[in-house]
């Protein structure tokens, strides 16, 4: 059984930092495909980073793009993202993701969100 346990979640000021960690087990870590969303109070989901192909590919979206840095650490089977510079606007819950595809486009398994919050 696949399961995904985020961690690192909480309160920060502008501009400050934060660590999320995902936690995998039940998956050959080595070859999926790990991803990180988020979703804000009222809106979709929306994708903020992937490694993809053994850490070959490393992808964000357009809005962390310099301030977020997503990472693995295939002997412990975590990924992490730090998030750095953070905005009000990054507040939301943050999932992490997993999928045996390496290149998966979509995420058969998910995590159960951890909340980040940015105030002003």
């Amino acid at each position: 059984q696949v399961r995904l346990v985020e961690s690192g979640g909480g309160l920060v000021q502008a501009g400050g930092s934060l660590r999320l960690s995902c936690a995998a087990s039940g998956l050959t870590f080595g070859n999926s495909a790990m991803g990180w969303f988020r979703q804000a109070p009222g809106k979709e989901r929306e994708f903020v980073a992937a490694i993809k192909w053994r850490g070959v590919f490393t992808t964000y979206a357009d809005s962390v793009k310099g301030r977020f840095t997503m990472s693995r650490d295939s002997a412990r089977n975590l990924t992490h993202l730090q998030m750095n510079s953070l905005k009000p606007e990054d507040t939301a819950v943050y999932y992490c993701a997993a999928d045996p595809n390496p290149l998966a486009a979509k995420y058969t398994y998910w995590g159960q969100g951890t909340q980040v919050t940015v105030s002003s």
